[in-house]
């Protein structure tokens, strides 16, 4: 495992003690990751398209894979097809039926929490939540509470509170010096947020839960804590109305 040395800021550093080496957490020896691309942000109604969950080592390597492109039974908004390049032609010509498509993706991330490998998703109430609702939709069982999840928009707030700019996942992978080279493209971005994740894990190692159970519990509160916060924001801003709130269930709603 790597580690992460610190100084005493401010002291010559010929005189000044190193604080003791800090591991990285212990899982980031391998992190499960999760992607969807879809038809539009309503996760009550919108429909998966292309979807990716795979595994990775230590070092960020991929070491497992899998990827699926469904046609969802909708038109596709042309919106969304500039987002992530898929058309309704497309989808209806080379993707697979969506009940499969999301069965097996549900199956796929199942099989990782049930063996305890958190899994990294961006903005993870998001695509949790869609998943959810498509499972529901086509009479699968669905994930209730996916546990333990790793979220690294949270973190990332968590840490880095006060940073200006947009915390979207090419953003912050720029910020963190993750290549992301295909935004938008569920593989990709799902490989790049679970290298964000690890270089999250690489910065922030004295500060951070050793385990990814106790990561996924503090993650609730600090979820909860941040959108508390964006709602006192856009209330003052007048872009909610004060009886409004910004949902913080994390990692799911």
């Amino acid at each position: 495992m790597s580690a992460v040395s610190h100084t005493v800021s401010g002291m010559d550093q010929s005189t000044a003690e190193p604080l003791p080496l800090f591991a990285t957490p212990d899982w980031v020896r391998v992190v499960g990751v999760f992607d969807l691309e879809t038809t539009g942000v309503d996760v009550t109604r919108d429909r998966v398209v292309t979807a990716h969950v795979g595994l990775l080592d230590a070092t960020g390597r991929a070491i497992r894979s899998q990827d699926w492109l469904a046609d969802p039974g909708v038109e596709i908004p042309a919106g969304a097809t500039a987002v992530h390049g898929i058309t309704t032609t497309r989808a209806r010509a080379e993707g697979r039926p969506a009940r499969e498509v999301v069965e097996q993706v549900v199956h796929a991330l199942r099989g990782l929490l049930d063996a305890g490998i958190p899994v990294v998703a961006y903005n993870a109430p998001y695509d949790f939540s869609l998943l959810k609702h498509e499972a529901v939709r086509h009479g699968i069982p669905p994930i209730i509470d996916p546990f333990p999840v790793i979220d690294p928009l949270v973190v990332d707030k968590r840490y880095d509170r006060y940073r200006r700019g947009k915390r979207t996942l090419d953003v912050v992978a720029a910020h963190y010096a993750v290549r992301l080279d295909a935004a938008h493209e569920a593989s990709a971005d799902a490989v790049a947020a679970g290298r964000v994740a690890q270089a999250l894990a690489e910065r922030y190692a004295p500060w951070l839960p050793e385990s990814a159970r106790e990561l996924h519990t503090q993650q609730v509160a600090w979820a909860r804590a941040q959108a508390a916060s964006l709602t006192e924001y856009f209330v003052r801003i007048g872009r909610i109305d004060p009886d409004d709130e910004v949902d913080g269930r994390w990692p799911i709603r």
